[in-house]
């Protein structure tokens, strides 16, 4: 399901026929385990524009599906067992069967487990949870024209996946290794704010100050422009943060006095990129390892914003 609907038989694909068979079998493997009604799947494959023969038409492709998994007795696929039961079908199917079904499995356990403060553990299992993703969820029938809510409920759960391994990832101090996969992502989902956050902080701690609030620009102005919205509480405070270098930044393992800067690195490399303050600052921070000329150059850009009201509201 987490890529084009498939069954395997033996590591083999089987052929799943034309679309309206691979829609009522997908229709049916997200509501696994269920009786979903025979008007359900009707609507799942034509939406409101069903011909009269639908329901002829679905009990073909269920009879079709029958004879694919082999009603049951076919224990190579899993157990599927694909029963009539009024008022439509119930696909059962083995938990461990279904890349779905995996995939949360493995998210809800590595989710625990950085609740718990098991980063390593949590970062390996939210990995395994997403190598269940070969491609868009069901996306042979996105190609084919159908769409349904569900989809992009799935989607949301794979985003939050990646949102939580990348926690646990820079909570371990790996802010190198996931710093371009949280740029390509906020690229595809700008107005994310968990995903923009996560970037800000690594793109910081990869002394990239900057960039971290070039991305705190695009986000607010993606926010306005889509949906009125200002950035969340947290998003801003994470600005201001940046902007005075704050020691809470500070990667893991590191200690605070050189936060931002590489590890030997000497005076001139541990300066930060410096960024006009934001009015919500409220004043000039003591900047770490910034030279004193730095700091009053600084010093006279935010002094322009002394007595202006923040503009922001909490959101969040």
């Amino acid at each position: 399901m987490l890529g084009p609907v498939e069954v395997l038989s033996n590591g083999s694909a089987l052929s799943l026929g034309g679309v309206i068979q691979r829609a009522a079998l997908g229709y049916l493997l997200l509501n696994s385990n269920k009786v979903v009604a025979t008007s359900a799947v009707v609507r799942a494959v034509w939406g409101h524009d069903a011909p009269p023969t639908a329901r002829k038409m679905v009990q073909n492709a269920v009879s079709r599906l029958r004879r694919t998994l082999g009603d049951g007795g076919d224990r190579s696929c899993g157990s599927a067992e694909l029963l009539t039961s009024c008022p439509g079908y119930q696909l059962n199917v083995d938990p461990d069967a279904v890349d779905l079904l995996r995939f949360r499995k493995l998210a809800d356990r590595g989710r625990a487990e950085l609740a718990g403060g098991f980063e390593e553990q949590a970062a390996r299992d939210l990995g395994d949870a997403l190598n269940e993703w070969r491609g868009p969820a069901l996306g042979d029938l996105t190609e084919r024209g159908i769409s349904w809510p569900q989809m992009a409920l799935l989607e949301n759960e794979r985003l939050s996946a990646v949102e939580d391994r990348a926690e646990a990832r820079l909570a371990l101090g790996r802010h190198f290794e996931v710093v371009h996969e949280l740029e390509a992502l906020v690229e595809a989902e700008p107005t994310r704010e968990r995903l923009c956050g996560q970037l800000m902080l690594a793109l910081y701690r990869c002394h990239r100050q900057r960039e971290a609030l070039m991305v705190y620009q695009r986000t607010r102005m993606a926010l306005v422009d889509g949906y009125g919205l200002d950035p969340s509480r947290q998003l801003q405070e994470l600005e201001v943060a940046i902007l005075q270098h704050a020691p809470s930044l500070t990667a893991p393992g590191r200690p605070a006095a050189v936060a931002g800067a590489p590890a030997g690195a000497g005076r001139a490399a541990a300066s930060p990129v410096r960024a006009v303050h934001h009015p919500s600052v409220g004043g000039v921070p003591p900047h770490l390892g910034v030279p004193a000329r730095d700091r009053n150059e600084e010093a006279a850009l935010a002094s322009r914003w002394r007595g202006r009201d923040p503009l922001w509201t909490s959101l969040w």
